[in-house]
């Protein structure tokens, strides 16, 4: 009998006027990550099929579980929409399975067909009660749910449900930047706003030879993590040496992370334009570190009039430490190489900033020229999910 993988859309049924646009985005991202198999897909309002060998099951399985924009997804048999047949083929998958109670749920989409889905409960629950000895109907907690969905040419029978990674299809909403580090939290980050649709660019901030190539590395493995939820990211890499050791020659000690912060910001809301993001987005999370209270978010905010959104920012560390286990960023991300928020952290960074004190210890160097060398010079990798599969520099 065959098998076909039957997609349910889950939220983006919600969309209305949009959901045509939120389909066609799902069904495009399914076909790009389904590349490697011999598949054929058909979508439709309300559901999605993929055709499939056998032998790529597990695999597709893997494939699917990476893709935003699917609420369920179930391996259904397919059979001619006929009541005897329906009958036939269901007890030809029961006979061997072993449950000792049961509950049949019919979906009539197709209208025309004469039996209504109570009906077909009822006919087809008898089948089961008549031919499988030892069982009973328990409507409230089955061992065995048998679905079946009736529709014009083809019906679908199933029994298990594949729980999807639900969200938005990536590219239901525009860009992006992320603020890579190659800390825990940032993949996270990088990860709920995909979730949501946003595909994204990640930039990350290094200063050679304060930080090293192994760090470096540590954020294209994480990069390759995220590639695994879209095709493709972009990994800006800007050299911020000159910038950080300017800032630690003429700035007061415990105003270095908040002004080295506000260079970022100013760093990314130009990356932003330059490659049409619309957004920054990045780790932080209120309070659990200096330049992360809220008043220092206030004072470092306040060089860009561009939206930056924090999706964790009102996780407790064990949440953000669970969901990077989830998405396999953990052990990449405590690898022991620091980045440059962390290898000139101060004894006492300031916690409740002035932005007027601030705005005097920038006028201790000349930024703007520093921030425009550094623009010019970024260096950018495109990381794809496989190893060996992301090119050099642009």
């Amino acid at each position: 009998m065959k098998r076909v993988i039957l997609i349910k859309y889950g939220e983006l049924t919600t969309k209305k006027g949009n959901r045509n646009f939120f389909i066609k985005t799902l069904y495009q991202n399914i076909k790009n990550k389904l590349k490697p198999f011999d598949v054929s897909i058909f979508k439709d309002r309300s559901r999605m099929y993929i055709e499939f060998l056998e032998s790529d099951l597990e695999e597709i399985k893997k494939s699917l579980d990476c893709v935003f924009g699917i609420h369920m997804y179930h391996i259904a048999y397919l059979v001619d929409t006929n009541i005897d047949t329906i009958k036939d083929q269901l007890l030809n998958l029961i006979l061997d399975m072993n449950f000792s109670t049961f509950k049949v749920e019919t979906k009539r989409s197709d209208k025309s067909f004469s039996i209504h889905s109570q009906e077909m409960n009822r006919i087809l629950g008898g089948v089961v009660l008549k031919n499988k000895k030892n069982v009973s109907v328990d409507v409230h907690h089955p061992e065995l749910l048998i679905q079946v969905e009736i529709r014009e040419k083809y019906s679908y029978i199933y029994f298990n449900a594949y729980k999807g990674s639900g969200g938005y299809p990536v590219g239901t909403q525009p860009k992006g930047m992320l603020m890579l580090s190659g800390g825990i939290d940032s993949p996270v980050a990088g990860y709920l706003a995909m979730k949501r649709g946003i595909p994204i660019d990640c930039v990350y901030f290094e200063a050679i030879p304060h930080t090293s190539l192994d760090a470096r590395n540590k954020v294209i493995e994480l990069s390759k993590k995220l590639a695994k939820y879209t095709n493709e990211i972009h990994l800006h890499i800007v050299n911020f040496t000159k910038i950080q050791e300017e800032i630690y020659k003429k700035c007061h000690p415990n105003y270095c992370i908040t002004i080295m912060r506000r260079m970022m910001y100013r760093i990314m809301e130009q990356l932003a334009k330059k490659y049409r993001g619309l957004v920054i987005i990045n780790g932080e999370s209120i309070g659990q570190v200096a330049s992360q209270t809220l008043a220092s978010m206030s004072v470092i905010n306040e060089v860009t009039s561009m939206p930056v959104i924090r999706p964790v920012a009102c996780f407790d560390k064990l949440e953000i430490i669970d969901l990077a286990k989830k998405i396999d960023t953990y052990d990449i991300s405590i690898l022991p190489y620091e980045d440059c928020c962390t290898v000139f952290v101060p004894k006492h960074p300031v916690i409740h900033p002035s932005l007027e004190q601030a705005k005097k210890e920038e006028e201790k160097f000349d930024y703007s020229s520093l921030i425009e060398d550094a623009i010019d010079c970024v260096n950018t990798i495109v990381v794809k999910e496989k190893e060996d599969e992301f090119s050099n520099l642009l």
